[in-house]
């Protein structure tokens, strides 16, 4: 079954990895995420894609022949390999899915993108907070090399142009702020793809809808990653 939807880490992470996260809301490395696809594309997903008002931003819309067909927003049948409780957000980094998990075995399935070191870690987290239009900011360490970020030392607030996106759930062990974040993107072609450090990242339309369905407290699992498809797609 198949249908259009509208509307852990690990205690013990390095802490060289958590800010190669933080760092890694910016897209990095060589993918190429500018080629489109030639495809027809079907009106419904179209609908939910287009461009809408949120607060004081208009969210573009997203040019879908840059976003795989699978990648896209849909209810399917949850997998085998996943027995998590309704209301859980599962992460599966090699396949590029984020899956919220609902009742009677299926789930809301949404194409992202991760980030290279995304494949280092698992485990479960939980959601402590949330943020619309989130403020992004660089770690020292990025600042000092990358000349795009270094406007931003103290801080890039939240708009269309911010690499967080839309829309940012914090995720937390206990107390702990593990920093890394699932957030929305301001590059639909990096879905899919792994080409930055770190954060999950989803389209800005669907990050807005997860947002919406998610409370504080949710549960978020991250599936073991392989790293068999990193070399192919950085």
């Amino acid at each position: 079954m198949r249908r259009f939807v509208s509307g852990g880490l690990a205690l013990k992470a390095l802490p060289f990895l958590a800010a190669l996260c933080l760092a890694g809301c910016m897209t990095q490395g060589g993918a190429d995420l500018t080629a489109p696809e030639a495809r027809t594309i079907d009106p419904a997903v179209a609908a939910m894609y287009a461009e809408e008002a949120d607060g004081d931003f208009i969210v573009p819309a997203v040019d879908l022949r840059v976003v795989g067909a699978e990648y896209v927003r849909q209810e399917v049948a949850l997998p085998a390999n996943i027995s998590a409780q309704p209301g859980t957000i599962v992460v599966d980094p090699d396949n590029r899915f984020l899956y919220l998990v609902r009742e009677n075995g299926t789930a809301l399935r949404y194409g992202i993108g991760v980030g290279r070191e995304g494949f280092a870690w698992h485990g479960t987290a939980t959601v402590k907070r949330k943020q619309e239009w989130p403020t992004w900011t660089p770690p020292a360490e990025m600042v000092a090399r990358d000349p795009r970020a270094a406007p931003f030392a103290d801080g890039q607030p939240g708009g269309i142009d911010n690499p967080l996106g839309a829309r940012a759930l914090y995720l937390y062990q206990g107390d702990k702020d593990t920093l890394y974040r699932i957030h929305g993107t301001n590059e639909p072609a990096s879905i899919g793809k792994a080409v930055s450090s770190g954060c999950i990242r989803m389209l800005n339309q669907d990050v807005i809808d997860l947002y919406a369905r998610v409370p504080e407290g949710t549960k978020v699992i991250v599936l073991p990653s392989s790293g068999a498809q990193v070399a192919a797609t950085i």
